[in-house]
């Protein structure tokens, strides 16, 4: 396999105008995952899940919205901090049981309050409607997972 060396770096104004950088006028998806780790135990449950257990969790946060004039639906840096400040940071190493709002802690109840957080932080920041919050899964393990989607939210207000 050969490889090029670019004979030049694209410079904007010069070799690419302001009007060319958005491309297309169609919705996209976007989406980041994250990794934390967390204790719980679950209650009114007859299984290994009632004692005290941690969990490498994986969350995938997935938005949709129409790009930008520089190709942008959103960034992706403003959804790991939104993600960060409003679920990571809070969950991260910490006992579930404590820090959630009172609820049993499992997979289904806790998806549905990440939607929460980060469909609010969209709000308060003044991104949504622009960019919709779509879905938002989280694996227990790496087979197990919990997920809710914006239809789904939506349908059962």
């Amino acid at each position: 396999m050969e490889y090029e060396i670019p004979s030049q770096v694209q410079i904007l104004g010069q070799h690419i105008h302001e009007h060319q950088l958005k491309y297309h006028n169609k919705t996209v998806l976007v989406s980041k995952e994250f990794t934390f780790d967390s204790a719980h135990h679950l209650h009114n449950y007859e299984g290994k899940c009632k004692s005290l257990h941690g969990h490498t969790y994986k969350l995938q946060v997935v938005m949709s919205g129409k790009v930008d004039a520089r190709g942008l639906a959103i960034d992706f840096a403003d959804i790991k901090r939104i993600a960060k400040e409003r679920v990571i940071d809070k969950l991260d190493h910490r006992y579930l049981n404590e820090v959630l709002p009172p609820m049993n802690t499992t997979a289904e109840n806790m998806v549905v309050w990440m939607y929460e957080q980060i469909h609010e932080a969209l709000v308060e920041e003044k991104l949504h409607p622009a960019v919709r919050l779509e879905e938002i899964r989280l694996w227990e393990t790496p087979t197990s997972y919990a997920a809710v989607t914006r239809g789904l939210m939506e349908e059962s207000e």
